[in-house]
Parts: structure tokens; C-alpha cells; sequence
């Protein structure tokens, strides 16, 4: 199975990458250089280089922008979809600011060093040439893993993945629930919640003007908690039920743990007192 790194590992990896980078290009230009550039070299160099940079950036921020809006289309035709989504959503974003402001460090890097050469070279200039350089090259690997990973084919699949572990972390263990109990109280706890919304007129309502649409069922369980007919606990428990019967649906492994099995029963016990139903 392929590995999908979190966004705050990807950021220490390329900002380690670049300090070595750096550092190592660095030390070997200040004892043994091999290419020594004068000052029309170097203005040419960085002056290349930001431009390129942000040429590539300019062109993965616009596709971005498009391939987001097609998330969100996704997301609006398939209810189910929502938590990978948003999950997908809120990595992207991550990574997008990580980039956007190593960019700007590469572009900060590549002025003082054009400023810097100005002066005569120096164990500064060296310095700056090769972290400036470090960093252009670190930028684009970082763009590079961006666009791969917007563009994976089994994204939908690894971000379901992802939650699965998040929800239900032990489902890995040796002593593995039954997915069918879990998924026969899921069935049930969705029916009362469907129930719920047609009983109170919440659909008709919220979608008066436009053809009728069926709330999701997480909408369905915040309403219920905004009117105090369920705790705020209960509702994060139904919240990740959601999330996990969605998840695997979606891509994540068909197994769910014994607390999973057992949650599901309570909630569904919890839901049809709260709702005065007998499950």
C-alpha cells in the first residue's frame, strides 16, 4: 500500500532537505568551489530561476483552483464523499501554504544575493548563492510531489484510508468486530435520522426553491444537537459513525473493531431514546 505522508512530515522533510542542502553546498563552496561566477553569472542565474519558479507556481495555483472546484462538485453530487473531501481540501491547503512561502523564500534568497554580489564576493555571498539555489530546487520538488498528489488516481481511496485510522485505529487488531452488526445499526441509526428529516419538514424547508434534495445525515445530526434533542457527544459519536461507514465505502479496508460494533449498538440505543423510538 502506498505511503501517504501528512502535510506536517512533508513539511519538516522538504524544509530538512533544504537546511541540508544548504549547509552541504555551502561548506563545499567555501573550501573547494569548483565554479567560481562573476556578478553578470549570478544576476543571470537567479534571475532565471525566479522567473521560472514563478512561472511553475503561477501554473499549479491556477489548476489548483479548477481541480478544487471539481472536488467540491463531487462532493455536492455525492453526500458520502464529504469527509474525504474536506479532508483533501484541508491537506491540499496545507501544502499550498508551505509552498507559497517557500517560494517566497527562494525570491527573498535570489534578491539578497543579487544585492549581496554587488558588494564583492564574500563567505555571505557564498551563503546566499547556495541556499538561494537549495531552496529554488526544493521548491520545485515540492510543487513537483503537489501536483502528483493532487492528481492520484486513488486519492479518494487513501484519504479514506486515513480516516478509517482516525475513527477507528484498533480496526487492525486480531480480534475484529462483525461488519455486518456494524452496518445493520448504521442502516438503522440512517433511518431514524431519515425519519427525523422527513417527520420535521427539514428537507422541504432548507430546499424550498430548488428541486428537493435529501439533507445528509450529518446535517441531520447537527440539527438535532443545535435543537438539544442530542448531546454534543452523542453527536460526535455519530459523526465518526458516519465518517467510517462512509470511509469504507469509499476505499478503506471492509473491517471495523469490536469497540466500533459496540459504539454503533450504544448510539443507536442513545438516538432511538433521544428521538422516543425503540431500536
Amino acid at each position: 500500500m502506498r505511503v501517504r505522508w501528512q502535510p506536517k512530515t512533508l513539511i519538516f522533510a522538504f524544509s530538512g532537505l533544504w537546511l541540508f542542502l544548504s549547509g552541504a553546498t555551502s561548506l563545499w563552496g567555501a573550501t573547494a568551489s569548483i565554479l567560481r561566477l562573476n556578478e553578470n553569472q549570478i544576476l543571470y542565474l537567479f534571475s532565471t530561476s525566479a522567473q521560472v519558479l514563478a512561472g511553475v507556481y503561477g501554473l499549479t495555483l491556477t489548476g489548483f483552483v479548477f481541480f478544487r472546484n471539481e472536488l467540491s462538485r463531487e462532493e455536492f453530487e455525492d453526500e458520502t464523499l464529504a469527509d474525504a473531501v474536506e479532508s483533501l481540501k484541508r491537506r491540499y491547503f496545507t501544502m499550498l501554504v508551505f509552498i507559497t512561502v517557500f517560494v517566497l523564500l527562494t525570491f527573498a534568497l535570489s534578491n539578497l544575493a543579487m544585492a549581496k554580489e554587488s558588494g564583492g564576493h564574500s563567505l555571505i555571498t557564498t551563503l546566499l548563492i547556495n541556499s538561494g539555489q537549495s531552496a529554488f530546487g526544493t521548491s520545485l520538488l515540492a510543487i513537483s510531489y503537489f501536483i502528483f498528489d493532487v492528481i492520484s488516481p486513488k486519492r479518494i481511496e487513501l484519504a479514506s484510508r486515513a480516516l478509517q485510522e482516525k475513527v477507528d485505529p484498533t480496526h487492525g487488531a486480531p480480534t475484529k468486530g462483525n461488519l455486518e452488526d456494524f452496518l445493520r445499526n448504521y442502516n438503522q441509526i440512517e433511518m431514524l435520522l431519515s425519519e427525523y428529516g422527513s417527520s420535521s419538514s427539514i428537507t422541504s424547508s432548507l430546499y424550498s426553491s430548488r428541486p428537493v434534495r435529501r439533507t445528509s445525515n450529518v446535517r441531520l445530526a447537527e440539527i438535532l444537537m443545535r435543537n438539544e434533542r442530542i448531546s454534543q457527544l452523542l453527536f460526535s459519536k455519530l459523526r465518526d459513525l458516519i465518517t467510517l461507514r462512509n470511509s469504507i465505502i469509499h476505499g478503506a479496508d471492509p473491517v471495523v473493531s469490536s469497540e466500533i460494533v459496540a459504539a454503533s449498538q450504544q448510539v443507536l440505543s442513545e438516538l432511538g431514546v433521544a428521538l422516543r423510538v425503540e431500536p
